[in-house]
């Protein structure tokens, strides 16, 4: 079609001439409505965004010395990284004399591993890279996966909330009988005790 004729179209319906493939031989045209398209677009964009992903690297700092409670307090963070579906580097660092021996780092960054296996995998092995000792972790489940089952956690519990209003989500509030003032009851024997 002449591009006069496709001009004179375009005004007729009250459309816009747009070229789709211009590498094309003979260069290929459509007639649309080309503001209401890029709307269309950047709305298909948007909630493109909207539902992506990030994958983010979260790092925790370990020391090869380190203390048992804190081992457990740091093993406590890398498990909800990777719940949350993150990657994590742990990196131990080496200070002094303790940099002729990372084997101890090493023998650490493993114990870790085994201890989140279930969550996650070694995703690069333990390398040293000048005064430390690097691991990478990766999560089994994906970072969507992570999101869709912790929006379906958050809509339980306020389902739950809203099934039960007046019950308290502390537990230990129904184990014991509290008195109208808040205080526990408790039996007290006030008698003076028997003279035998």
């Amino acid at each position: 079609m002449p591009l006069a004729k496709a001009l004179e179209l375009a005004q007729e319906y009250d459309l816009d001439l747009v070229e789709v493939a211009a590498t094309a031989r003979p260069p290929v045209c459509k007639l649309m409505d080309y503001g209401k398209f890029k709307y269309e677009s950047a709305m298909k964009a948007r909630e493109a965004r909207k539902n992506q992903a990030h994958t983010v690297i979260k790092e925790m700092k370990l020391r090869p010395k380190i203390d048992p409670h804190d081992y457990d307090t740091k093993k406590g963070h890398v498990v909800r990284f990777l719940k949350q579906g993150d990657k994590v580097k742990i990196t131990i660092m080496f200070r002094g004399r303790e940099q002729s021996r990372p084997e101890l780092g090493y023998r650490l960054l493993q114990r870790l591993a085994e201890d989140v296996q279930d969550l996650g995998f070694v995703e690069s092995n333990p390398k040293q890279d000048g005064r430390n000792m690097i691991m990478v972790l990766g999560p089994h489940k994906k970072k969507t996966e992570a999101m869709a089952e912790a929006r379906q956690a958050q809509e339980a519990r306020k389902a739950e909330a809203k099934a039960n209003p007046g019950r308290s989500q502390n537990p230990a509030d129904t184990d014991a009988d509290v008195d109208a003032e808040g205080g526990i009851d408790t039996a007290v024997d006030t008698e003076a005790p028997a003279e035998a």
